[in-house]
């Protein structure tokens, strides 16, 4: 018996791999036949050709016609092709959030990141996966540690070469393979090479060693970072990052970023937490941009100027850290008026000033005023001492309703 179509309103997307129309499903392959249009990428139209009524190469404009499909095919069974699993990395993902669940029905082929595990012998739930189809390959950088099992799925013919560049700079000892095709007549697995392959692969890396690891827990070494001196210690960093207590999908604001440590310590936690580095000085913006690629998290944007008037047009925050700016008019009203509520604040000052501002503002507004206090052993003669560190008061405040 052959499935009939849910309803004329859904979209019915249906995952193809290498092998093609022989890789389908009975149920996919009765739903294609029966679709009066089908849309897809070139690729996936030529493994379906003649055995479809319409096939239709999407427009270059993916998004605007995901959001017109229905007025462009009114009263039409619509069928899209994808790569694999279309909620991967894929058009399915786009289609369900544009249009809605109950809109879209999804039949998946193996993605590209089973099928490359199960010729790996790796396991796919302690696999991690990059894709520089949409995101940087430095981003790499903040997966790498010993025994991590990472799959970089590619754009470019020299994307294997990119990655062996990138652990070595990273000075990384890793087993490098490409995969190629797989899941078709054409499929290529091979470890050890770093030459050209398919534009569409995927490059696995097995560290081996890693000569620096990085822990992505906060309170990076400061030798981690290059700075010209401006920089919030280590252990100050820390406690600055548990009081901002970062979610995955938050975004923060790091004001008078510095070094950028904070932005990016708190992009280090997880991959989907963003932050914007705002900074008036151009030699620090620089410092701020080569941390952040060299410590895995590129994507930290940097917005050269001064608080309050540079925050203007900023996308709202979940979270703000001021490190520095705190005696400039406007500043911390600025940050409190941009955070909606549950937003957190968390505020350093190392002068008697910028403590009497958090002073006032605490007294005003409640939050929690705490002060750190570092000391580190440093030999004196032939004795050792502690030597303390500036002090640093620091105001947390959660924004209420």
């Amino acid at each position: 018996m052959h499935p009939t179509w849910p309803d004329p309103s859904v979209v019915v997307v249906v995952g193809i791999g290498e092998d093609g129309w022989a890789g389908l499903t009975e149920t996919a392959r009765s739903l294609l036949g029966t679709a009066d249009v089908v849309l897809g990428g070139p690729r996936q139209l030529d493994l379906v050709e003649g055995r479809v009524a319409q096939g239709r190469p999407w427009p270059g404009d993916l998004l605007a016609a995901v959001r017109t499909l229905g007025q462009e095919h009114a009263g039409a069974r619509v069928a899209v092709l994808a790569r694999g699993d279309p909620t991967f990395h894929g058009v399915g993902t786009t289609l369900v959030r544009e249009l809605g669940s109950e809109r879209v029905r999804v039949l998946s082929s193996p993605s590209s990141v089973s099928l490359a595990c199960a010729r790996l012998g790796w396991a796919l739930n302690t696999t991690t996966v990059l894709s520089v189809v949409t995101r940087p390959l430095d981003e790499l950088r903040v997966l790498l540690h010993p025994g991590a099992h990472v799959l970089v799925l590619t754009t470019t013919e020299t994307a294997a070469a990119d990655v062996a560049a990138l652990l070595d700079d990273a000075r990384v000892t890793a087993r490098v393979t490409v995969l190629e095709h797989l899941g078709g007549p054409a499929e290529r697995v091979r470890t050890g090479t770093t030459g050209p392959h398919a534009r569409l692969a995927v490059v696995a890396v097995e560290c081996e060693g890693v000569e620096a690891p990085l822990s992505r827990v906060p309170g990076l070494p400061e030798h981690a970072f290059r700075t010209d001196g401006v920089l919030t210690k280590r252990e100050v960093r820390a406690v600055t990052l548990a009081a901002l207590a970062p979610l995955p999908g938050e975004h923060l604001w790091d004001v008078g970023a510095g070094s950028g440590s904070i932005g990016i310590e708190w992009m280090r936690t997880d991959p989907r937490c963003t932050a914007v580095a705002v900074e008036p000085r151009a030699d620090r913006g620089a410092l701020v941009r080569a941390n952040a690629a060299r410590l895995g998290v590129p994507g930290l944007e940097l917005v050269a100027g001064s608080a309050p008037a540079a925050l203007d047009g900023l996308r709202t925050p979940d979270a703000v850290f001021v490190g520095g700016g705190l005696t400039t008019e406007g500043v911390l009203s600025s940050c409190l008026d941009a955070l909606r509520p549950g937003g957190r604040l968390v505020a350093n000052a190392v002068t008697l000033e910028s403590d009497a501002v958090l002073t006032t503002w605490r007294a005003r507004l409640g939050g929690v005023l705490r002060r750190i206090e570092i000391a580190h052993a440093e030999p004196v003669g032939s004795f050792t001492t502690f030597r303390p560190a500036l002090a640093v008061t620091q105001w947390e405040l959660t924004v209420g309703p």
